[in-house]
């Protein structure tokens, strides 16, 4: 009778705790767990980084939420030294505001690194578990310039828009929050304080800028419509009227229209200023040598609004134009073929076949000029500056847009807190529009056009 052999459970070894051993070692110092893993320099090198991000941290990380919580507590006075009077420097709420910012922003990546560091350390020591060899310096750093070199190469631009766009959007956000404004809270001679949601509240509530941000947001939002719809269909109607069988010459008409988006915008837009000059202006002349009246073009509310608009026609249209006709190029010709066999008119083909296409490859462009046309600055404070004024407005004027009005708040005004609070709304409603509109759109959803 043969033995039969019992099996008996056998202890885990210790080389089956690599990854707990080098995640926990991670934990208590970055580095250690790679130390651990026998990859010496990747180790020596979390050591150095961690070392770098300790010594600018501790010194700075309690006096930044100090900062940031109280913006400071003892303003700029004259005081007495030994019988002469010096003055003391006070907190300055703005900068610590900003420093406090940068370093929350600095232990942000510092966190994020001592993560990926812990995770680093854990997978090297599960593939020691599997039997894996573990990589040394030449082949981890060839490893990171092959597999995750998009990574390595992403991470730069990255802390880029970290510091440099996500860093004053915040900055801009906090501001909204104070009562950062002349003349009563300007530091270091006034401290500012945090109020909350008052500067908001007095934007939508209280009669006196209430009054000039609905008026300036009604206009802004109808100068967005009308600004794109004219161009983008002034524009199709152009790409059009060029590409219609038997028009001769269409290189020239297309240079000739293309000329006005050659041309500088500023130049263009300093030169209509002087064109529509309601006194001198070159138009208001010829209508008079023809025993016309000369308008207001520029100092009249209605007439300022038209002329704005007509201006943003002329500089437009061209950008659609060479869009469009990029996208009738691309339309095939034996669709239109089709239609004519079938007795399609010129206008069923232009509805069932044209504007579909064009549509569908350019709603992301129209969107973004939309966008664009909410937050056209040069065109407003080009031509008109935002003129002409309204006493019943708040800095504002009656072609102003809510970013020239934001300018204004700013930088003529030093209206700080309304400023960021105006910009705020402003991000809102472009990025919901955006967002909506995009998601919405066949282009983002990869559908075909045709159905």
């Amino acid at each position: 009778m043969k033995q039969q052999h019992v099996p008996v459970s056998v202890p885990p070894s210790r080389e089956k705790q690599h990854r707990m051993t080098a995640a926990i070692l991670s934990i208590i110092l970055q580095g250690l767990g790679q130390l651990y893993n026998r990859q010496w320099i990747k180790g020596i090198c979390l050591l150095l980084l961690e070392g770098a991000g300790l010594a600018y941290l501790l010194p700075r990380l309690s006096q930044a939420v100090w900062g940031i919580w109280t913006l400071g507590e003892n303003t700029q006075r004259f005081v007495k030294v030994n019988g002469s009077t010096v003055l003391q420097r006070g907190d300055h709420s703005i900068f610590l505001l900003l420093e406090g910012i940068i370093v929350l922003l600095v232990f942000f990546v510092f966190i994020i690194v001592y993560i990926l560091n812990i995770r680093d350390a854990y997978l090297t020591g599960l593939a020691r578990e599997e039997g894996k060899k573990t990589l040394g310096a030449a082949a981890s750093l060839r490893n990171m310039m092959d597999k995750n070199f998009p990574y390595l190469f992403l991470s730069i631009p990255a802390l880029g828009v970290l510091f440099f766009t996500i860093m004053p959007i915040l900055f801009t956000i906090t501001l909204a929050f104070t009562n950062y404004s002349a003349p009563d809270h300007i530091p270091p001679a006034k401290l500012v304080d945090w109020v909350g949601f008052k500067t908001f509240s007095d934007l939508i509530q209280l009669k006196s800028w209430s009054h000039t941000f609905y008026g300036v947001l009604t206009w802004t939002v109808i100068w967005a419509i009308l600004a794109t719809v004219t161009t983008y269909f002034g524009g199709v109607l152009v790409a059009l009227l060029i590409e219609q069988r038997g028009i001769r010459f269409k290189k020239l008409w297309r240079t000739i229209f293309i000329l006005p988006y050659a041309i500088p915008q500023i130049i263009s837009l300093l030169l209509m200023r002087n064109l529509f000059n309601g006194q001198f202006g070159p138009i208001n002349t010829y209508m008079r040598a023809f025993g016309l009246e000369g308008l207001p073009w520029l100092t009249d509310p209605f007439w300022a609004k038209v002329t704005v608009i007509v201006v943003n026609m002329w500089i437009g249209i061209p950008v659609s134009m060479v869009l469009i006709l990029g996208v009738l190029t691309a339309i095939p010709r034996d669709l239109y073929e089709a239609a004519e066999v079938d007795g399609a008119s010129a206008f069923q083909k232009f509805r069932i076949i044209t504007m579909p296409f064009i549509l569908f490859a350019t709603t992301p462009v129209l969107i973004m000029q939309f966008a664009g046309n909410f937050n056209n600055f040069n065109v407003i404070f080009l031509l008109t500056n935002g003129n002409p004024l309204r006493g019943d407005y708040q800095y504002a004027g009656a072609t102003d847009l809510l970013v020239t009005w934001l300018y204004k708040l700013t930088l003529d005004n030093n209206k700080y807190n309304m400023a960021s609070a105006v910009g705020i709304i402003i991000f809102i409603i472009i990025a919901s529009f955006s967002i909506w509109n995009f998601r919405r759109s066949k282009s983002f959803k990869e559908e075909d056009m045709i159905q």
